[in-house]
């Protein structure tokens, strides 16, 4: 068999090449996707604490410069790359951020600043776990919001890549009832369990098997046949679309890989990465630094990513998160502490973008949280009720957002 294997829609089913026979669980995937493409939301976690501060950062007032005097990014200035990308006037981006600002100007990516968790920890754990579980202040929670979605838009024989995260361990907010996968690398798939007993992967398979749609019946065992098939289909052996360069880091690596699925047809719906290292107490730095880095290796892995799905950008939305923003002040280290609002990007076909989003707070003294932190002025659940009732379809946001009552007229309206 030849080692250079690609899956790839055609019409309205699917073609493969140098594969010789279409596997059973290709093929009845392609019956349940001959009715239109599936919309596709893809989470980006930003583990440690953004700072969205300098990340969309407010030149037009002038505290922020005083407030951060070693750390602030220049003012927007033609010509000089070391200075802020002018959004509106008052906003600027990064300039590691770069690789977006076309989007921006395309109209399709939108900001949302002030944004966050209303529970005011400054503990990553506490707080990725509010947010992964869309409960926040609340830790009795079992499952997570991607999988009460999952849950409560429920499909009969779903496929196994219906909702996927591209990490060593299943994240929080895929962990529930609904089935969902965990795998570090398409090269090395294999099923997750989240440490619960071989047992699950039985139950997995009988699930599946017992579905009442003879189409689709016995897709838990094509599950494991999907395992083996794209360990024969070389995904290492993947070429992005033409011209397409993904970083060479863990997170560049993950959304190709996102991106292969979705190009394969394969049936995903959600998916879920993450980005590490974004806790700066120490030498944070303002145009270049650590920060700097790590947003250049965000901003070119986004860019590359949408460049590479292209033509599916009409079903996608993707969304960034983090637990918590940093502090107004840089502190003795040059750095930034734990903090509470931040900022995040939603990206994709159905964005509204080519605006910055929210209420903001200010940074006047008395309009800080607890005297020293960006107030928060926009709930992630509001971002996230918009996302899976605009674009996913779901009506049912009082279940995937237990105890939060979210009205649709107090939506920021980021998408269309």
């Amino acid at each position: 068999m030849n080692i250079n294997r690609r899956v790839f829609l055609k019409s309205s089913g699917l073609s493969l090449l140098g594969l010789g026979a279409v596997p059973p669980f290709l093929q009845r995937l392609a019956l349940s996707n001959s009715a239109g493409n599936k919309k596709i939301l893809l989470t980006v976690f930003q583990r440690g604490a953004a700072d969205g501060l300098n990340v969309v950062a407010p030149f037009g007032e002038k505290l922020y410069y005083s407030l951060r005097p070693s750390i602030a990014i220049p003012q927007p200035k033609s010509g000089d790359a070391a200075s802020l990308l002018d959004l509106d006037g008052f906003f600027g981006l990064h300039p590691s951020l770069q690789a977006l600002k076309p989007l921006y100007d395309e109209k399709h990516l939108a900001l949302v600043h002030a944004v966050g968790s209303p529970d005011s920890t400054r503990s990553h754990f506490d707080a990725q776990d509010f947010m992964e579980s869309g409960t926040p202040g609340v830790k009795s929670t079992r499952d997570g919001w991607l999988n009460r979605h999952l849950q409560t838009k429920s499909q009969p024989g779903a496929n196994p890549f219906r909702a996927v995260a591209l990490t060593a361990n299943l994240p929080r907010t895929l962990r529930g009832s609904a089935p969902a996968l965990a795998l570090s690398r398409l090269n090395d798939f294999d099923l997750k369990t989240g440490g619960q007993n071989a047992a699950v992967k039985a139950n997995f398979e009988t699930m599946y098997e017992q579905s009442v749609d003879t189409v689709l019946a016995g897709a838990g065992s094509d599950a494991f046949e999907a395992i083996r098939f794209l360990k024969k289909a070389n995904p290492s052996q993947y070429q992005p679309a033409s011209g397409v360069q993904y970083p060479r880091s863990p997170f560049g690596a993950s959304l190709q890989q996102v991106a292969q699925m979705i190009k394969a047809n394969v049936g995903l719906e959600v998916a879920f990465v993450e980005s590490n290292g974004w806790d700066h107490h120490v030498a944070e730095g303002g145009v270049r630094g650590q920060l700097a880095s790590r947003l250049s290796d965000l901003a070119q892995g986004l860019a590359a990513f949408c460049r590479d799905v292209e033509s599916r950008m009409d079903d996608i939305v993707l969304v960034t998160m983090s637990e918590f923003g940093r502090t107004v002040r840089e502190n003795g280290n040059r750095g930034t502490d734990h903090g509470h609002a931040t900022s995040l990007f939603v990206l994709g076909g159905p964005v509204r973008g080519g605006k910055v989003f929210g209420q903001w707070p200010g940074l006047q003294p008395e309009q800080l949280f607890e005297g020293r932190d960006l107030a928060l002025t926009t709930d992630f659940r509001s971002v996230f009720s918009e996302i899976i009732l605009k674009h996913l379809s779901n009506t049912n946001l009082d279940a995937v957002f237990p105890n939060y009552k979210m009205k649709q007229d107090q939506f920021r309206n980021f998408l269309a």
